[in-house]
């Protein structure tokens, strides 16, 4: 019995001595692979963290404790106290600043008489125009970072700054152009004290030829919507006696304000190739221009017996002295263009060649050319902003309406004397600023806005004349999702932009 008892004890031993092995290799595998994916785990929240590191590029500020100050809070002191001096003007429709670039205690004050103008408005990108002075180039240069350090914190850089490097070869992105150039970094403290959640598309001007510099227009154009604002980096003439400045600076300010581009080129001015492209941009969109602010170095230190540099403070500004409106005369003549050149278009396959009877004609603005037969939609075709003069875009338009809208078959000839044109002046877009959904409901204007709806990098648009057909906003919304093949609730999401403009429109019949 006793015999049985130990060897039946024996086994037992033996099958425990076994379990509790099992059991420390069981718990060793099991810490081991807990071990594996922590450090896994830890691994990949590492390179997660290495590759966000990766994918923000921060431009450092250059000239911070020198330009300007370094620290935070002097800096928004000197800011503060230069802006406070300054009276803020009633300037509708403010669209671009042309502002000094010396070292604060130079042109600070007189860059503030610019900036003081924007404080609270709401700018949602700013594209900032300056001269290289430490790399001699051809063309723009647009950096590849993602943000610009000063002391007032990171800002920055506009998705549409990578779309601009390729609408043009004159555009490009070269290091060496940014790396110490301090006209465009000068510019942001600025900005940051004046505006905010803002992006910035730095651009640094070499040389161009006057072809290139309408070249450079038209792609920057296309990215000036409502909520755009534009400023130019630039000095005026350089170390000349006080009264010779004074005399050279009047005149190249005369010819920046009166758009008289061959007398500003003469001018001496550091950042001339971009302020050249401001006052094509102004020309073509039909802004006015207004110095607010003008003194030399030799004001500001008070000693004018040596050279000195000139320093000016100008606005740019939407010229509503008659409301955008197109005069009667002038509707007729462009629907007669869009006619003739449907009918040209359809005799011989050419083009229209026309020229602009009007002045005001010569101004860019964004238009529509609608078609209807019989009373129904047979082709609408247009372009947003404002990138032809309004005589050309009619005529562009009238074509692609006739001929390339992809919802119709092209227009024959036994359709013409059937069809009606409508044309559509545009305003540029300005984006509605809203936190929730109905906050646009709130705020879209019915029969009134024109309304462009972007998300997820598609958009759409409706003219307001679309509100007869679509009366209920809700629907509306719905419908342009749809159009541009969203879905029908995608106006509500987050991360979505809805712009509103309004038009001119006007029709044969009404005429």
């Amino acid at each position: 019995m006793s015999i049985l008892w130990n060897e039946n004890r024996g086994l037992l031993e033996m099958r425990v001595n076994t379990y509790i092995v099992f059991l420390f290799l069981l718990i060793f595998v099991i810490g081991l692979i807990v071990g594996i994916g922590f450090n896994r785990n830890k691994n990949i929240k590492k390179n997660i963290e290495i590759e966000k590191k990766m994918e923000k590029r921060v431009r450092e500020s250059v000239i911070a404790g020198s330009w300007y100050p370094g620290s935070r809070d002097e800096l928004k002191g000197m800011l503060n106290g230069f802006l406070n001096n300054v009276k803020k003007e009633d300037i509708e429709g403010l669209r671009a600043l042309i502002s000094p670039h010396a070292g604060y205690m130079y042109s600070g004050q007189v860059a503030a008489y610019g900036y003081k103008q924007i404080e609270g408005k709401y700018f949602k990108k700013v594209i900032i125009m300056g001269p290289s002075h430490h790399y001699p180039f051809y063309g723009v240069s647009i950096p590849n970072y993602t943000h610009y350090r000063t002391p007032l914190g990171d800002v920055p850089i506009s998705e549409d700054a990578k779309e601009m490097i390729g609408e043009s070869d004159l555009i490009k992105s070269i290091e060496e152009a940014h790396s110490k150039e301090h006209s465009v970094e000068i510019e942001i403290p600025f900005l940051q004290m004046t505006l905010s959640n803002f992006t910035i598309i730095p651009m640094v001007f070499g040389h161009l030829n006057s072809e290139d510099i309408k070249r450079v227009a038209d792609v920057i154009l296309r990215h000036f919507e409502r909520n755009t604002l534009i400023v130019v980096s630039t000095d005026l003439s350089h170390y000349h006696p006080y009264s010779d400045a004074v005399r050279m600076d009047k005149n190249c300010i005369d010819a920046i304000i009166s758009l008289d581009i061959r007398d500003a080129y003469n001018g001496e001015m550091c950042g001339k190739y971009p302020v050249l492209t401001l006052m094509e941009i102004a020309k073509r969109i039909n802004l006015s221009a207004k110095l607010l602010r003008y003194a030399n170095s030799g004001d500001v230190i008070g000693d004018k017996s040596g050279g000195v540099v000139g320093y000016a403070s100008i606005v740019f500004y939407e010229n509503n002295t008659d409301n955008g409106v197109i005069g009667k005369e002038q509707q007729r003549y462009l629907l007669k263009i869009a006619r003739n050149a449907i009918k040209t278009y359809l005799d011989n396959g050419k083009v229209l060649d026309v020229e602009p009877k009007y002045d005001e004609l010569n101004v860019r603005k964004g238009t529509f050319v609608t078609l209807e037969k019989h009373g129904e939609l047979r082709g609408c075709i247009g372009n947003i902003l404002p990138d032809k003069p309004i005589y050309l875009s009619v005529r562009d338009n009238a074509i692609n309406a006739a001929f390339r809208d992809p919802r119709f078959k092209p227009l024959e000839s036994d359709e013409l004397d059937d069809i009606e044109i409508e044309i559509s002046i545009l305003s540029l877009p300005e984006l509605i600023k809203a936190d929730t959904p109905e906050d646009y409901l709130r705020k879209i204007e019915r029969d009134r806005d024109g309304i462009i709806i972007k998300y997820m990098g598609k958009s759409a648009t409706y003219l307001p004349q679309v509100w007869e057909k679509i009366p209920d906003k809700e629907r509306f919304l719905e419908s342009l999702c749809y159009k541009a093949w969203l879905p029908g609730d995608c106006w509500k999401k987050k991360g979505v932009e809805i712009y509103r403009y309004r038009v001119q429109a006007f029709k044969e019949s009404e005429l």
